[in-house]
């Protein structure tokens, strides 16, 4: 194992996120992302860190979204630094960055699971309008279920997990150390 106290001197970047994001992943984080975004200098590399236990995917992947237009029209480095928990929208974040610019600090976990859902469906009204009422419902979770695999193959992309490794392990929350998100070629390295 390498001594992580000599390996951050390699990153020196890192020291001081740019981008310093912590709590539910909600509107209130999508909004202090934004803030801080339109603040941090315009050249050299950009760092965003994030401890979080979770929250809502959509703004995991709003705030994912601006990273890589921001890759995409600048050609700006942008670095991910997962600080203690980065769980559930945590690594919907996570994925939004290239494996080789994802770090976690030592002692770091990530946690991955499936989409959750709750809900209710109500049936009432005319027999004849009652299986558009349960098509709709099935869609919904056809979709998120798409859109969760599409999350999860960015995730693994360029490591060593495939894709249905992960899917298989999602259905149980997946608690990854960051030694072993090393190992496993989900991040670039632990500082």
């Amino acid at each position: 194992m390498t001594d992580q106290r000599n390996n951050a001197i390699n990153y020196p970047a890192l020291a001081a996120p740019h981008i310093q994001l912590h709590g539910v992943v909600d509107d209130r984080m999508y909004d202090s992302f934004k803030q801080q975004l339109a603040s941090a200098p315009g050249d050299g590399p950009l760092v965003v860190s994030i401890t979080t236990l979770g929250g809502d995917p959509e703004m995991a992947r709003a705030m994912g979204d601006s990273i890589r237009l921001l890759r995409d029209y600048t050609g700006r480095e942008t670095l991910f630094l997962g600080k203690v928990a980065v769980y559930s929208a945590g690594a919907t974040f996570m994925s939004a960055f290239p494996v080789d610019k994802r770090f976690l600090t030592t002692g770091s976990r990530l946690m991955i699971h499936e989409r959750l859902m709750t809900s209710t469906v109500q049936l009432s009204g005319p027999l004849s309008t009652l299986p558009a009422t349960l098509k709709a419902k099935l869609h919904e979770i056809q979709d998120s279920i798409r859109i969760q695999d599409e999350g999860f193959a960015h995730l693994v992309e360029g490591s060593k997990v495939t894709l249905d490794e992960l899917k298989a392990k999602a259905t149980e929350n997946w608690y990854i150390e960051a030694e072993q998100a090393l190992e496993l070629g989900l991040i670039l390295d632990v500082i």
